[in-house]
């Protein structure tokens, strides 16, 4: 079903994606279903692993978490021994909000979201102990201008 979800998921999925606590009778209302219906869709969408679970987005900057960082990784390690090393090491930082690995001059990037610089020092100490990397450049963001936006459905 994921792959071929048709243009009543993704509206499903759209209006979610806006407001995930909306009621079933509304999210049916709003997409031109029956409640009946749009609880098997619902249904089929989270079987199929196209729905992962509801979330809320909390407001960051209320809570003092005001730097962003992208950190970007190089190493020479390349096994898969390392990389589930690291990627159990790395997961067990809760300030890296997002964590990829991608092509190009880098092997991976992070998104680090913490209070401050002192905060986020904390975090390469804990990125870099006991973890082998050729090098760990951060780029600090001055402005954020769009974050968390829904999926293009």
């Amino acid at each position: 079903m994921s792959k071929n979800a048709d243009q009543i998921d993704r509206a499903i999925l759209r209006a979610l994606q806006r407001d995930g606590s909306m009621s079933q009778r509304d999210l049916a209302e709003v997409v031109g279903l029956s409640q009946n219906a749009c609880w098997r869709r619902l249904k089929g969408l989270n079987e199929c692993g196209l729905l992962m679970g509801t979330t809320a987005r909390v407001d960051r900057r209320q809570l003092g978490l005001d730097l962003v960082v992208f950190v970007m990784l190089r190493t020479r390690h390349h096994s898969a021994e390392w990389l589930q090393t690291f990627r159990r090491h790395v997961l067990t930082i809760p300030e890296v909000v997002d964590f990829h690995r991608i092509g190009g001059d880098y092997d991976y990037q992070l998104k680090v979201v913490t209070e401050d610089m002192t905060g986020y020092d904390r975090v390469y100490q804990r990125l870099i102990d006991g973890i082998e990397l050729d090098s760990v450049t951060s780029y600090f963001a001055m402005e954020t201008i769009a974050e968390g936006r829904p999926l293009p459905l």
